[in-house]
């Protein structure tokens, strides 16, 4: 039976509870398989029921542990139960990935007030809930590390212009949690991945963009897209005791795309490798026959 091949030891959280929020796909799918590889149980968050389920039985199915907790997490009177819920089943936690996110594409001048305050809910205000609920109800107390998981919006976020407000401002809310809760033994962090070649992107049904992914990696010194594993590899090594000293910042996983002018020349040589780790990534329909 193929596992997962980690780059970490494998008994790096080994005993660890750890919640991941969106981990019924994509990045939060990979994550919580690495970390149930490395030891950890993990209490998988999200709003599609079946999608967490099954996301449980692979883990299962390797080995591993997961719980699953159906949640929206904008709703501030369920993310506290719900944390409360998990707590209680899992004693502790160590970690959270602040992973939980979606959007739109939309030029600004066509996003009503009720899809961009949507979205800003989405990926700031209810990472915002869950964060400080596992703080008050538990890491106030024992320590612990926290991940938020935003996006290459360096320099604005054309088409999107509602999530990089809300990524940017997680990014602000990562550091002054840092600074915040430093006290407690708590250390929060960022990742900011570019494009990945994840199932997020056949969420998006306009035919323009559908046929601008393929060549999204175009746009990438590296000249390709990210394998969800290199997004886990980084969340874990700042879970990990080796990141003991590392809180407030933000790894961006993005092949180099924020520091492409646009001007310099990109060529493939092909000679940048993607690590690919997780023995049961899906390639994205989007993707097949384009990368």
């Amino acid at each position: 039976m193929l596992l997962y091949d980690s780059i970490f030891k494998p008994d790096l959280f080994a005993g660890q509870r750890i919640l991941v929020t969106g981990g019924g796909s994509g990045i939060g799918r990979c994550v919580a398989h690495e970390l149930t590889s490395l030891g950890a149980s993990v209490a998988l968050v999200g709003r599609r029921a079946e999608k967490l389920a099954e996301v449980a039985a692979e883990i299962a199915e390797d080995g591993g542990r997961a719980t699953c907790h159906t949640l929206d997490i904008r709703q501030e009177d369920d993310v506290k139960r719900v944390v409360g819920e998990i707590l209680a089943e899992h004693g502790r936690l160590d970690g959270l990935i602040n992973n939980a996110g979606g959007q739109f594409p939309s030029p600004l001048a066509g996003i009503n007030q009720k899809g961009f305050e949507t979205v800003v809910r989405t990926n700031l205000t209810g990472g915002f809930l869950v964060a400080r609920e596992v703080f008050n109800q538990h890491m106030n107390r024992n320590g612990g590390a926290i991940v938020n998981i935003i996006a290459d919006m360096w320099g604005g976020m054309p088409g999107m212009g509602h999530s990089g407000a809300a990524r940017a401002g997680m990014l602000n809310l990562t550091e002054t949690c840092a600074v915040e809760w430093g006290g407690a033994g708590v250390r929060v962090n960022a990742v900011a991945p570019g494009w990945v070649a994840s199932s997020g992107l056949d969420t998006y049904e306009d035919p323009a963009i559908k046929a601008m992914i393929p060549k999204l990696k175009e746009s990438v010194p590296l000249q390709r897209l990210a394998t969800e594993s290199e997004i886990s590899s980084a969340i874990c090594f700042l879970l990990s005791p080796g990141a003991a000293f590392i809180s407030g910042a933000c790894i961006r996983v993005d092949g180099g795309a924020p520091c492409n002018s646009r001007t310099y020349p990109l060529t493939d040589n092909g000679r940048s490798r993607p690590y690919q780790g997780f023995h049961r990534y899906q390639a994205p329909a989007a993707l097949v026959g384009g990368e």
